[in-house]
């Protein structure tokens, strides 16, 4: 099954989220059309949104919990544990959408894949000059270091910058219209 993150109305009516009507996520289907041949998982991902007002976030969490030096962002476990509801608010529909799209205008220099070595790239060049470079320099490489598996293999990432904006999107669409994400399992 995996993790589904599920627009709904905020703030909760009642004992249940509301699902948002697919409707307010169909011009997603004009995006997957007008997406280059190759992007094919992009296009997926902007249909099944355009469908369901849904994301299969699963892929994903590895990836945008090194992007936010968190751990379980997309699974809204911050919510969890304060509101007994796994729910992304609005507000941080926006910093979710934020973060995502600075690391896809990050990357632009990089080309169009992103991998594991091109993510470790735009987060050093990220924190290359900060007020605490060496230090959170240190802190990246350990969780990098902790992503790599048993034989030091770094994880076989493969994402489309047209992948990782579609998700964008799907945040900052949330964020705009006042919908929260629900994390579904």
């Amino acid at each position: 099954m995996g993790l589904d993150n599920v627009a709904v109305q905020w703030p909760r009516t009642g004992r249940f989220y509301d699902p948002v009507a697919p409707a307010e996520f169909v011009d997603f289907a004009n995006l997957a059309e007008n997406l280059p041949m190759h992007a094919g998982p992009a296009a997926a991902l902007a249909d099944h949104v355009a469908k369901t007002g849904t994301v299969r976030v699963t892929g994903y969490t590895e990836l945008v919990d090194l992007l936010f030096g968190l751990n379980g962002v997309l699974f809204a476990t911050d919510a969890a544990a304060e509101d007994e509801d796994p729910v992304i608010s609005p507000d941080d529909c926006a910093w979710i959408a934020g973060g995502l799209e600075r690391f896809v205008n990050g990357h632009q220099e990089y080309g169009d894949e992103i991998t594991f070595e091109t993510v470790s790239a735009v987060l050093r060049k990220a924190l290359e000059g900060s007020r605490l470079a060496e230090q959170q320099l240190r802190w990246l490489q350990s969780r990098l270091d902790a992503l790599r598996d048993d034989s030091g293999n770094a994880p076989q990432w493969s994402y489309s910058i047209a992948e990782l904006d579609v998700l964008a999107k799907f945040y900052r669409r949330c964020a705009n219209r006042g919908f929260a994400v629900y994390a579904d399992f």
